[in-house]
């Protein structure tokens, strides 16, 4: 059954250089493994995810991917240093100065990769079951 599988998320890009580029500059990521027209990425805990090539475009509004983090103000502060450029949004629990939301339980932020891939950074409540080391 799939419950005892990896998963991990798929991500297009019209122009993959360009996408190895962002993930490298913005992102500090390096793939683990390059093969022709696709990039993978290895995380924590047998987690990763693939950039591939595609004449498609990214699409719908909710995130396609999320990173989970311990200390998500340091990560955006890390990231806006670097360049990488939050989304704003007009909702109660957002702030538009830190670019951080609390959604529920959590907190998140939300960028757009090179290729318009919608990211979001999660920062979980201690003991939620985004465990990723276990």
């Amino acid at each position: 059954m799939l419950s005892a599988s990896l998963y991990a998320a798929a991500l297009p890009c019209s122009d993959l250089e360009r996408a190895k580029r962002f993930y490298a500059d913005k992102l500090g990521l390096m793939p683990a493994d390059e093969h022709p027209g696709r990039l993978f990425y290895q995380g924590r805990g047998g987690t990763g995810f693939l950039l591939f090539d595609s004449k498609g475009m990214a699409v719908g509004s909710h995130d396609q991917m999320r990173f989970s983090v311990t200390d998500i103000h340091g990560e955006v502060r890390e990231l806006k240093q670097r360049g990488v450029q939050f989304e704003q949004y007009e909702f109660p629990g957002f702030d538009k100065a830190t670019s951080v939301a609390w959604v529920v339980d959590h907190s998140a932020a939300w960028f757009k990769d090179s290729e318009g891939n919608l990211l979001a950074i999660v920062q979980l409540p201690v003991g939620a079951v985004d465990r990723l080391d276990t």
